[in-house]
């Protein structure tokens, strides 16, 4: 079983493949759920979806926090 980042990671990965196939495409509205969305508010949806992504993966790094003492 693959672990979250992993599947996040496939998220974003997925995600990114629409955005390119939606960029290419010349339709003006979609479905999405059952609902017609314009295009630009189909790729802002998008578009948070990586960020979400990219902000969940950057969690998963170690991160170094630097400090200084004083007396």
């Amino acid at each position: 079983m693959s672990s979250d980042a992993e599947q996040i990671a496939l998220i974003r990965t997925l995600t990114l493949a629409q955005l390119a196939d939606l960029r290419a495409s010349s339709d003006s509205t979609f479905a999405v759920d059952g609902k017609e969305v314009t295009w630009a508010e189909y790729v802002a949806s998008l578009e948070k979806t990586v960020d979400w992504c990219d902000a969940k993966l950057a969690g998963y790094q170690p991160f170094e926090c630097r400090s200084q003492g004083m007396t």
